[in-house]
């Protein structure tokens, strides 16, 4: 196996498809220093890809949980507990988890707001410094740690056989 830390100093494999498929996506002239700084806003954008499923996640679970509580709130009554019932129904049925706010409300801020900049912000300095092109340091680094003619190491899908 080969080993990496970094696709700085990589060397670039330019067999498969070319281009933005292949692993040879390093615009000319770019330095290994912009490729790996280009990359960590790529890398810190994927964590908050993760965030925002996170909160669909959160949002669907809560949503999940609230219409459970809903039909708690009936089978307490089936059994005789209507004052329980009541408090239940009353106190947590419908209530919002933030002040003012439902999950989807979250979610749309987030989605509106945060999600929305970094996403822009990324963009502008993929396009900027690696002329559009996404995970240039990953396919470097793909490029340097693998094993090239052995099954399971191939550059691009077209590649296998």
């Amino acid at each position: 196996m080969h080993s990496a830390s970094s696709a700085s100093g990589a060397s670039r494999d330019s067999s498969g498809s070319g281009g933005s498929l292949g692993l040879d996506r390093r615009p000319d002239g770019v330095s290994d220093a912009t490729v790996e700084a280009a990359g960590k806003v790529s890398e810190a954008f994927e964590c908050i890809e993760q965030v925002r499923g996170s909160l669909y996640a959160a949002h669907r679970l809560t949503g999940t949980a609230d219409l459970a509580l809903g039909e708690a709130v009936e089978l307490l009554r089936k059994a005789g507990h209507d004052e329980l019932a009541d408090t239940v129904d009353r106190e947590m049925v419908g209530r919002n988890v933030l002040p003012g706010r439902w999950t989807f409300q979250l979610v749309e801020e987030f989605d509106d707001g945060y999600y929305a900049d970094f996403q822009r912000i990324e963009r502008l300095v993929r396009d900027q410094l690696m002329g559009g092109r996404r995970h240039v340091f990953e396919a470097e680094m793909k490029s340097a740690r693998r094993t090239p003619g052995l099954p399971g190491h191939e550059p691009t899908p077209n590649d296998v056989r």
